[in-house]
């Protein structure tokens, strides 16, 4: 009797593994009345601006207004020997930016790694010593709004920065503190 009940499984199993087959050939060959037909382009959401600095292959420094340059200065952030963590970097354009200004270490970290310039790691618990940068910015609103627990983030952001250097976090005018 095992025999016979195994043999019926058996050819059961292979029915229902070739009707499966089937429906995925037919769902791959036919496109659903739901969905955009093959020949129309996905819509594109509109590219944002990109910053005439980043732009062009010969870059020329980055001009920074009187008031935050001697800022800067006066902190020593953006100098030669600077250490400056990019949260959220990306592709790594700011990276980059800061090393065409002349920021000696820069290290961009994202929730996606992008070699060379970004490594992946948690913002929530960023992999580097206490104190370790004198700088840590973010262009990316979304780095602080994006963030599932924005106490811990600031935490870990604070964590990192020694004392006497800078946060910079770029946030949307439209966000709403309760």
């Amino acid at each position: 009797m095992d025999w016979h009940v195994r043999r019926l499984l058996n050819r059961v199993s292979i029915a229902l593994a070739a009707v499966a087959t089937a429906a995925l050939r037919h769902l791959f060959r036919h496109h659903s009345s739901s969905s955009a037909p093959p020949a129309s382009p996905p819509a594109r959401p509109p590219t944002p601006p990109v910053l005439p600095a980043l732009a062009t292959p010969q870059r020329s420094p980055l001009h920074v207004g009187a008031r935050p340059a001697r800022l800067a200065a006066r902190l020593r952030l953006l100098g030669g020997s600077s250490r400056v963590l990019c949260l959220a970097a990306g592709a790594g354009q700011a990276v980059d930016a800061l090393h065409v200004a002349g920021v000696g270490d820069v290290t961009g970290v994202d929730l996606v790694d992008f070699p060379p310039l970004v490594r992946r790691a948690d913002p929530h618990n960023l992999p580097f010593f206490d104190d370790a940068f004198d700088l840590v910015l973010s262009d990316d609103p979304a780095a602080l709004t994006g963030a599932l627990f924005p106490s811990r983030f600031a935490a870990a952001v604070e964590r990192t920065v020694r004392p006497g250097g800078a946060i910079a976090l770029a946030v949307d005018r439209r966000l709403i503190v309760q």
